[in-house]
């Protein structure tokens, strides 16, 4: 037995230094709380264990959103950025998602030295092994080397460290990712505390050598022309220092795969822990997809000082042979070598049923989870639901209302209400078809939906908050000009017209009206509008999407007031779902579980039908009138 000694008191604590860890700790830190943040290991805060980018497919929401509230995450990606491309520019801009390739150690040498100089932050290299709360409601984090700190609140951003598991064919030990030593204690002071924990898996590819591939027979993939940057205070584009390459898998690939199918953990049922539906690896791809004759991989560098190779899309535990043998299969790395071997990891985390929307736990005051603890994947939103938790710790010690996002408002809204409201049987990841609002969910706009709000709270500094000021107040303006613009039937306008396939006019046109036709674009128009003001691109994207799509925009709108009407019927603390009749059994089990603050947040539940919404809203009724 390891003899405990007294060591500091904060206001609290965050166990964890993954992108879930740093931005709970500095927003708690910036909004006043003393605050410490415990990491494994100092050399691996901000590491980037699996793939070295940010963004991505939704996930570049999430990060504008992080950066609108006063997040880091958007800041460091454009400090970092290798190479930058916004996706999904065939598709209609609720879907462009911008995605950045990272320099991995750059990136984690940012946040190191941004949390090690935040103000009433302390950083400590330290595994925690017990969580106890004592009867006054402190929290006492005991170390292993025996010093034990005491907090108000407490935060798990535990990541994949949590009794984590490295599978490799037939080979497994504890470790946290990267080979970093695991959290081996922590998960049975947990139990103790009744958490419901469960066991996740999730995987990373394999890093090459640089020269051991023929980068010339890979099809190449460049960044845009024109970069934008995710922070909206970022004054210069990120510059594009890299290129990646893409390469796909054979028939031989394949039948290596099958062949050795049966010594994969993940189909000899060694691992037990569920991992990710949408970031499968390659032989559970070989498998749910049989018919497909080849799959794609991304072949992208994980720094400028550095030689490694990152193989995008090809996670894998089969064994150390067995990969070295399929990857030689593909076309550029027939003399691949490898640095390091592809792997699982299974780890604990809890089931986020049992957390309110404020990420705190039921039944455990002052106890928050964040990103992967909480069953999620991906650093942005681990990031995003690490900003909520921290934001929601420093309010609970300031005695101040949670604050909570809707789905209207937010990705991030969406991403933490369907883990709290839905639960996931396995690991979560942030898609925009998740949204039901993606329309006024925008990249472009997170500015005007979510800096009001880091700017109320406190995270986002006047001067920042003063220039989106301005660019709201310049859109508003544009967009009032160019309604009120009329340009005329000129020879080289109808001209233009037609060469862009779109009719031309007759009389005076209406210069929003043009921007309208699928044809055109704002800037396309330039030529043609002679009082137009000097406006910034992000400025000049907003204007164009607003006036596009103005009425899809208002229909949607329209269909927020409605949801934020059963979102304003709130339920009582002490609702007993028992005595009111009417709600079938299954209804009354689910709702006992969520707690669910809200109607709107009731209806979400699966086995909560519309009739029992209505025996609620009933309830609410009479006893609104009682």
């Amino acid at each position: 037995m390891i003899p405990k000694y007294k060591a500091e008191s904060y206001d609290v604590a965050v166990i964890g230094g993954g992108h879930a860890g740093i931005e709970a700790a500095l927003s708690s830190a910036r909004l006043g709380c003393s605050t410490v943040m415990f990491s494994i290991s100092l050399d691996f805060i901000g590491n980037m264990p699996c793939n070295p980018s940010i963004g991505g497919t939704a996930k570049g929401h999430l990060v504008r959103e992080l950066d609108a509230l006063g997040g880091e995450m958007g800041k460091a990606a454009d400090k970092t950025s290798l190479q930058s491309r916004m996706l999904n520019r065939g598709k209609g801009p609720a879907v462009y998602s911008l995605r950045a390739q990272i320099d991995r150690r750059a990136y984690s040498g940012y946040m190191k030295q941004t949390v090690e100089k935040q103000s009433g932050l302390d950083v400590k290299q330290a595994e925690i092994t017990e969580l106890i709360k004592d009867d006054t409601g402190l929290w006492h984090l005991t170390t292993r080397l025996g010093a034990e700190y005491t907090a108000k609140c407490v935060i798990l951003a535990t990541g994949t460290f949590l009794a984590g598991k490295v599978y490799i064919g037939e080979v497994n030990y504890e470790s946290g990712p990267d080979g970093m030593f695991p959290a081996k204690y922590l998960s049975d002071s947990l139990k103790k505390l009744g958490l419901p924990l469960r066991r996740f898996k999730t995987g990373t590819p394999a890093r090459v050598a640089r020269d051991s591939i023929d980068f010339s027979v890979l099809e190449l993939q460049e960044g845009d022309k024109i970069t934008e940057p995710f922070s909206f205070s970022t004054t210069t584009p990120p510059e594009n220092k890299v290129v990646c390459h893409i390469a796909y898998t054979n028939d031989e690939t394949k039948k290596i795969i099958l062949e050795n199918l049966h010594r994969s953990p993940l189909y000899s049922g060694v691992i037990e822990g569920v991992g990710p539906r949408y970031c499968p690896s390659i032989e559970d791809k070989i498998v749910r997809f049989a018919d497909k004759r080849r799959h794609q991989l991304f072949i992208e560098p994980c720094g400028e000082e550095t030689d490694e190779m990152y193989l995008q899309g090809m996670s894998s535990s089969l064994p150390e042979e067995v990969q070295i043998k399929f990857y030689r299969t593909i076309k550029g790395l027939e003399n691949v070598k490898v640095m390091r071997n592809a792997y699982a990891i299974e780890y604990d985390c809890i089931d986020p049923i049992n957390m309110d929307a404020s990420l705190e736990i039921h039944n455990n005051p002052g106890l928050f989870g964040a990103g992967q603890f909480n069953g999620s994947s991906g650093y942005e939103e681990a990031a995003a639901q690490g900003l909520v938790a921290g934001i929601n710790a420093a309010r609970k010690v300031k005695g101040l209302a949670p604050l909570i996002l809707s789905r209207a408002s937010s990705y991030i809204g969406t991403l933490i209400d369907d883990l709290v409201t839905k639960g996931c049987m396995d690991p979560y990841r942030m898609m925009t078809s998740r949204s039901e609002y993606r329309l006024v969910l925008r990249q472009d706009n997170a500015d005007e939906r979510l800096m009001p709000i880091g700017y109320e709270i406190g995270l986002v500094d006047h001067d920042t908050y003063s220039a989106f000021l301005l660019r709201k107040e310049q859109k508003e303006k544009e967009i009032a000009r160019v309604t009120a613009t009329y340009l005329s039937p000129t020879e080289e306008l109808n001209a233009f017209l037609v060469s862009r396939g779109t009719a031309p006019v007759s009389t005076g046109a209406c210069l929003a009206d043009l921007i309208k036709r699928p044809q055109l674009s704002y800037d396309d128009l330039a030529p043609f509008d002679k009082a137009r003001p000097e406006l910034s691109y992000l400025v000049r994207q907003k204007v164009e999407t607003e006036i596009k799509y103005d009425g899809y925009i208002k229909r949607q709108l329209m269909q927020v007031d409605k949801m934020l009407h059963l979102e304003n019927r709130k339920l009582p603390e002490n609702i007993d779902y028992d005595k009111i009749k009417g709600l079938r059994l299954e209804a009354i089990e689910k709702l006992k579980r969520v707690l669910p603050k809200s109607v709107g947040q009731a209806s979400r539940i699966s086995g909560v039908s519309p009739a029992d919404i209505s025996v609620l809203l009933i309830y609410l009724s009479k006893e609104g009138k009682s």
